[in-house]
């Protein structure tokens, strides 16, 4: 027997199923750390040249 011929067999199991999983996922999202302005440190490079003096003409 295949998943999908179990879950159309079964309606009322894949209802609760696909309730729960909603239900869970709307829990797991409200307890997400979450902040307004979080600290971000972004990469930077730096590149420091020396060139040679030219001669006065």
């Amino acid at each position: 027997m295949n998943l999908s011929r179990l879950f159309i067999l079964r309606p009322v199991a894949t209802s609760l199923t696909m309730l729960a999983l909603l239900l869970c996922g709307a829990l797991a999202y409200r307890f997400l750390p979450v902040a307004s302005l979080p600290q971000v440190d972004y990469p930077t490079v730096q590149v420091n040249t020396c060139t040679p003096a030219r001669a006065p003409r």
